[in-house]
């Protein structure tokens, strides 16, 4: 059997352990699936520290091919499938991806995937599901672990995750982490999912609603983790709210994880659909990814009682602070006290640790030693080190007297949209290729529902003039390059963009006339 899945497929073989759309599998299916899938990579042979990509919805077979990568030694790459093939096939490249997996319901994306140039020396092209036509070249999931054995593997040994995020400049970088050292022990995961369970409460054994995409390092951590230590995992690809509602009493969820948009959404339902909502079953739901409106909150809380717990953290350096309903309410706007394994250093401008209510850009040390580095970029994982093992997500903020963080700003130059992380470098960087464009920044604005949205102002070529059809093909002009989110949702036309005599881009002073009505910074 699977090592982290011994437990389940041995005392519970008959129970649930996935629910997508599509099926229901128990944890004896699910041990059996993992197995097949581990001898199958083997024998199209990747090798203990290989790496693999996975363009994916949330469905069974992504916690299988994620159970397979933890006992097979790979590390796997989750690629956000809103990505262009051009975005897919730099990750693939970069990450040195000897294996690629896709969800057929992205199969024209998987198929100009690996037609460029720079996609090669696959040792496996697999499709998952029959939603779609099968590509050229891959083939079906089911076929190929049906002639697998589903004996135990032998030589099973830790894989985890590299996740690609974003930065200030140039293309998304795979963040790795020290805890999921492929080759390393198994009882690294185990103890990772059990202490991750404990000291985030869930309940050992739960069962867990997938509400977000699992290429995102947060909806991976709630519910790969607790899967680890027990838990059933229940998911849809995407987000209904009346829907929600509906797996919540069906399922009989104990826990889940949101980000305030799908807050925004679940309170926006008619009383009727809100009213019929009984979820006795959930103990918690944890929220993070992005500041969360306090009215919003508020409502959260006096709908579904004092479970919504919140977190700050990334996926650079995980679950840094936690904090209860309770405490929130008791300092409205608090990201909670940091978890018993992080030490915090707030660090002022002049390079001194700051005292309570002192604002300064936010370090933290992990206890137990973990730490992280960026796939190919020592440079930028220098950066981000204060010293060895003290590290920055670059945002600024303040403990106070009893020890709770408050976040007051991001020193980075970063968007957060609906819980993702959108970073303006990247879409500068296309924006300007634009025959039309002779200077254009990115920034973020407030937005109701979703947080923030993109907006760009842009300094034309003198042969150009403003106009509603430019916008529109500057926007689809992004969005051909980047995946869509990521495209301006409005453009501002400037005759000079403000600049210092040194030439650095004041965008400050074209964001904050955005903010000043808003009662907020980020």
């Amino acid at each position: 059997m699977a090592e982290i899945l011994l437990t389940w497929a041995e005392s519970k073989p008959d129970q649930m352990a996935l629910a997508d759309e599509y099926s229901q599998i128990t944890w004896g299916e699910f041990n059996s699936n993992v197995n097949k899938l581990i001898q199958s990579l083997r024998d199209a042979g990747l090798e203990t520290g290989d790496t693999f990509s996975v363009l994916s919805g949330n469905r069974n077979e992504y916690y299988e091919i994620l159970s397979a990568a933890a006992n097979g030694g790979w590390s796997y790459v989750p690629i956000n499938w809103h990505f262009t093939a051009e975005e897919v096939a730099y990750v693939i490249e970069n990450s040195d991806s000897k294996a690629f997996i896709a969800d057929s319901r992205f199969a024209e994306v998987a198929s100009d995937t690996v037609a460029r140039d720079e996609v090669n020396d696959l040792k496996a092209k697999i499709i998952i599901g029959k939603q779609g036509k099968t590509p050229d070249g891959f083939i079906l999931y089911d076929d190929f672990i049906s002639d697998a054995s589903d004996s135990e593997p032998d030589d099973q040994s830790l894989g985890g995750p590299m996740f690609y995020t974003s930065g200030t400049t140039g293309r998304p970088k795979g963040v790795k982490s020290s805890s999921f050292q492929a080759g390393g022990s198994l009882e690294i995961l185990r103890m990772i999912g059990e202490g991750t369970t404990q000291m985030m409460q869930m309940p050992p054994e739960g069962i867990t609603l997938l509400a977000g995409p699992l290429y995102h390092s947060a909806q991976w951590a709630f519910s790969f983790l607790p899967m680890v230590a027990g838990s059933a995992v229940v998911m849809r690809h995407k987000f209904n709210p009346e829907e929600t509602l509906d797996l919540i009493d069906k399922y009989k969820i104990t826990n889940t994880h949101m980000v305030p948009t799908q807050f925004v959404r679940l309170l926006r339902l008619d009383d009727e659909i809100k009213n019929s909502f009984k979820g006795s079953s959930l103990k918690l739901c944890w929220h993070g990814a992005a500041p969360c409106p306090h009215e919003i909150k508020r409502k959260m809380i006096e709908w579904w009682g004092p479970i919504i717990f919140e977190y700050y953290g990334s996926t650079e350096g995980s679950i840094i602070t936690a904090c209860t309903s309770d405490e929130w309410l008791e300092r409205p706007g608090t990201l909670g006290k940091p978890l018993p394994i992080i030490e915090p250093h707030i660090i002022k401008e002049d390079g001194t640790k700051a005292g309570p209510n002192e604002h300064g850009q936010l370090y933290f040390k992990n206890l137990m030693g973990s730490s992280f580095e960026y796939h190919k970029e020592p440079d930028k994982t220098k950066e981000a080190y204060l010293e060895p093992g003290v590290s920055t997500f670059g945002d600024i903020g303040y403990l106070d007297e009893d020890g709770y963080l408050f976040m007051s700003d991001r020193k980075i130059d970063m968007i957060i949209s609906g819980g993702v992380n959108i970073y303006p470098a990247e879409i500068e960087d296309i924006l300007s290729n634009h025959p039309a464009i002779s200077d254009c920044a990115i920034f973020g604005v407030p937005n109701e529902e979703w947080g923030e949205e993109v907006k760009a102002a842009v300094e034309l070529k003198k042969d150009y003039t403003a106009s509603d059809e430019l916008t529109q093909e500057l926007i689809a002009f992004t969005a051909k390059h980047l995946a869509k989110y990521k495209a301006p949702k409005s453009i501002d036309y400037l005759e000079e963009m403000p600049r210092t005599v040194t030439g650095k881009l004041l965008k400050r002073k074209l964001r904050d006339k955005y903010w000043e009505k808003s009662g907020r910074t980020i």
